[in-house]
């Protein structure tokens, strides 16, 4: 693993443990496993995820 791996991966579980969501992976998660829907934007995104979280709607497509 290369440095710069290490530290995105870092980067990464320090945004998941705070409760982050980590967009750039959803958006590669939705290009390979879902290409018929629409990318979200951003905020659309984390707006979705806060959600999610808070009133206990699930999260998880696949």
């Amino acid at each position: 693993m290369t440095l710069s791996k290490l530290w995105h991966r870092l980067v990464q579980t320090a945004r998941l443990s705070c409760g982050v969501p980590d967009y750039d992976v959803y958006v590669a998660h939705l290009r390979s496993h879902h290409p018929e829907r629409k990318i979200p934007t951003y905020a659309e995104f984390f707006r979705e995820r806060q959600t999610a979280r808070y009133k206990g709607t699930g999260g998880r497509c696949c």
